[in-house]
């Protein structure tokens, strides 16, 4: 089982606020419903919950939403958990769903056009600024004849979708190559792939060279 890192935001957002309140209680509450959690549900909310709230706190920018976009995703894996238990991988079918109640949530509160919009949304650009200084932090010889970091912005708002999520999950948040996988339900050499893809992307659109075998340690 994988273990994930203590977390303080930029904006001092600690640990123990990533945490949720039981899915358990919350079904109970509902009218004609009595739910006990399975133990592998309630592993699976031990493991993955905070990692989801925090990539949710960082796409939506506010705190209170990504409770409540996590909170009904893990309503639904509840109720639907012996359904999920027959995806191949109930990991990669979780962070599907986050990423569309992410979305959703964006859409119809109107805080954002979309998050795969060409102009960006506010909580997206600083998501986007997070990024960039983190992985110009981690490609600083490639890129430390930059003179700011409007280049990187521009190239990671340009990424693909799962390799963005790559650079989120691992230079912003700080993720390790095995708990990306973990998160996503992908190989762990799938996630250096797409690390690998966008550090090329990113490397091209700022005409820079980055050497055969030029990655960063673990």
């Amino acid at each position: 089982m994988s273990t994930f890192p203590p977390y303080e935001d930029s904006d001092g957002a600690s640990e123990a606020q990533f945490t949720l309140p039981s899915t358990a209680a919350e079904l109970n509450a509902l009218h004609g419903i009595h739910y006990v959690m399975p133990p592998d549900l309630e592993a699976f909310v031990d493991l993955y919950a905070r990692p989801h709230l925090r990539y949710a706190h960082t796409m939506l920018g506010d705190e209170q939403a990504a409770r409540t976009v996590v909170q009904r995703c893990y309503s639904h894996l509840a109720l639907n958990w012996t359904v999920v238990l027959k995806e191949a991988s109930p990991e990669a079918y979780a962070w599907r769903l986050l990423k569309q109640r992410v979305e959703l949530h964006s859409r119809i509160t109107g805080s954002t056009q979309g998050l795969g919009s060409s102009t960006a949304p506010d909580v997206r650009i600083a998501a986007m600024q997070r990024a960039a200084r983190a992985t110009l932090e981690a490609m600083r010889r490639q890129l430390e004849a930059m003179e700011s970091a409007l280049g990187l912005y521009t190239a990671i708002a340009a990424l693909p979708e799962r390799q963005y999520d790559v650079i989120v999950l691992h230079y912003v948040l700080g993720y390790s190559t095995q708990q990306v996988a973990n998160i996503m339900g992908i190989k762990p050499d799938t996630v250096r792939g797409h690390r690998r893809s966008a550090r090329e992307r990113i490397a091209s659109k700022l005409g820079l060279d980055i050497p055969a075998g030029d990655e960063e340690k673990e």
